[in-house]
């Protein structure tokens, strides 16, 4: 019954938004469902897809990033970076003006300068706040508006990957007036500069957007952007219903793809089902996205992942082109170029571990012969998610002659013991917060020991911790990635996880809906999108 109910719910809210008094016909409204409730429309509460996909609607930063993961100006128009590397100088346009509302008096809005970036950035650091996103500024030393048009940003210490952090959501620039005139409840009442405005929100519900007129940005032919009127976005939590309402037509856009309906939309072979290619579009995409298994490196010295042979012999001991084909139905890359997935610049396609049953099968025979064990026994942990995945592996790898266990545990167990060095092979997958490979390599930085940082493997390498700090001083693009690629091949030859795929982005929409593109990271823009 409550099923029906909020697929009723739903289906009234999606008619609501066809009503006169709209006044918009349905090619000028984009529908979507976000199956996770939104928690904040305030930028400074931007870490889940959920709540940055509708920020990403709202407001805007210094810097954004195209399709390609290349920074690109947004309300800076350009900027410069000082020969040493810390010190950033970025102009403003000088066209950029805040959403209108009464709060800024006859005028209605304003333009933005220099000053409101410091207001935000004082603002993201705030301890009363506790922004999750005020690590994104933990390497700034200062910051200042010069002028109207100036702001300045001094590091304590060069970071080449910083002009991507400033693209993430956190640093999207807000009105001192709209946060001091809304208080606590500027979560639910944003006011930005984006190419859509708030214009209602019913918490777990409906969010509805209207066009932005003051937008500044225009297409290659000067046209005004966004194309669409009005954004209208549904919380049904039920993905096989979500499913439902966009084959019905209910909605123009369906993202990821879900166990409940996988088979029923997507061919084996990860293409479209020949019933519905005429009417859906696909949108396949690399996702800076590696999902691995990590071997803790620091265990007992008789558990058989503290030799390297048999770290190898896993890495070698499985099919993991077969294990995307049947069990992901092709959605994903086979990781068998090492830890930095396909979608960075970065990425070189460096020869890692592929499916070699017999190489692994004499590493673990040489295994034995050096310790005198006649039986080699693991155990990999997981949650439900993966579970065919690790099973899969478990097969594959008893047949090299390991004896595999496969232990089932809550998700926020799994995360705890992976923390804290209670499992000696866990299941885990990193997302890349900013477009750059240090987000990666980041992991096995000796310096960066759980759980003081993500290196949950606690690998140790001299070598790759003097290339990892060069690399983070390296203010030369392809320099600073020659040296990503070398750590990278350390993390092949030691293997201290078992690379299993590279995800990939995946979107449905309606044939009607045109201009949506795809991108690595997975972010939502609508501004180019249009509705025929």
């Amino acid at each position: 019954m409550a099923l029906r109910n909020s697929v009723i719910l739903l289906f009234l809210i999606l008619c609501s938004c066809k009503t006169k008094k709209t006044k918009f016909k349905d090619h000028e409204v984009f529908r979507y469902n976000e199956h996770s409730n939104i928690t904040s429309l305030d930028p400074a509460f931007a870490k889940d897809q959920r709540n940055i996909w509708a920020v990403n609607q709202l407001f805007n930063g210094l810097v954004q990033l195209d399709d390609s993961l290349n920074v690109q100006p947004d309300i800076a128009k350009k900027w410069n970076i000082s020969e040493d590397g810390k010190l950033y100088t970025f102009t403003l346009r000088d066209d950029v003006f805040f959403h209108e509302h009464q709060l800024f008096g006859e005028k209605k809005t304003r333009k933005v300068i220099a000053k409101d970036f410091e207001y935000s950035f004082h603002r993201l650091l705030d301890d009363k706040l506790a922004s999750p996103g005020r690590w994104t500024l933990q390497n700034v030393a200062y910051f200042e508006a010069k002028n109207d048009s100036t702001f300045i940003v001094q590091l304590k210490k060069p970071f080449p990957p910083f002009l991507g952090l400033l693209s993430m959501k956190y640093c999207s620039v807000v009105a001192k007036e709209a946060v001091q005139f809304f208080e606590k409840d500027f979560r639910a009442n944003p006011i930005g500069t984006g190419p859509f405005k708030f214009k209602l929100w019913v918490e777990n519900t409906k969010l509805v957007l209207r066009k932005n007129p003051n937008y500044y940005e225009k297409d290659k032919l000067g046209n005004s952007l966004p194309y669409l009127e009005a954004v209208a976005i549904t919380f049904l939590p039920d993905k096989q219903s979500e499913f439902l309402q966009f084959i019905q037509g209910n909605i123009d856009f369906m993202k990821s793809l879900d166990a409940s309906y996988k088979d029923e939309i997507l061919a084996t072979d990860g293409t479209l089902q020949q019933k519905y290619s005429d009417r859906i579009n696909m949108q396949k995409s690399a996702y800076l996205n590696t999902e691995y298994l990590g071997l803790y490196l620091d265990v007992a010295d008789n558990y058989p992942t503290k030799s390297k042979l048999i770290r190898q012999a896993i890495n070698y001991g499985f099919d993991r082109k077969k294990m995307i084909t049947f069990l992901r139905n092709n959605i994903g890359l086979p990781a068998i170029h090492g830890f930095i997935p396909k979608g960075l610049p970065s990425f070189s396609g460096i020869k890692g571990f592929t499916y070699q049953p017999e190489k692994a099968r004499a590493l673990v025979q040489d295994f034995k012969l050096a310790t005198g064990e006649s039986k080699v026994s693991i155990t990999i942990t997981t949650n439900s998610n993966y579970l065919d995945l690790c099973e899969f592996i478990q097969r594959e790898l008893q047949d090299i002659g390991l004896d595999v266990k496969v232990e089932l545990i809550l998700p926020s167990t799994l995360r705890q013991g992976k923390a804290n060095g209670k499992l000696p092979i866990f299941r885990a997958s990193w997302i890349a917060d900013y477009p750059d490979a240090e987000n990666y390599l980041s992991l096995f930085y000796s310096k960066n020991f759980t759980p003081n940082g993500p290196n949950y493997t606690h690998f140790k390498h001299e070598v790759f911790d003097a290339l990892y700090e060069e690399a983070i001083n390296e203010t030369i693009n392809e320099r600073r990635y020659h040296l990503y690629q070398k750590m990278d091949s350390i993390l092949i030859e030691e293997a201290p996880i078992v690379p299993l795929y590279y995800d990939e982005v995946i979107r449905f929409s309606q044939k009607n809906i045109a201009g949506l593109g795809v991108n690595p990271i997975d972010l939502l823009h609508l501004k180019k999108v249009k509705k025929h």
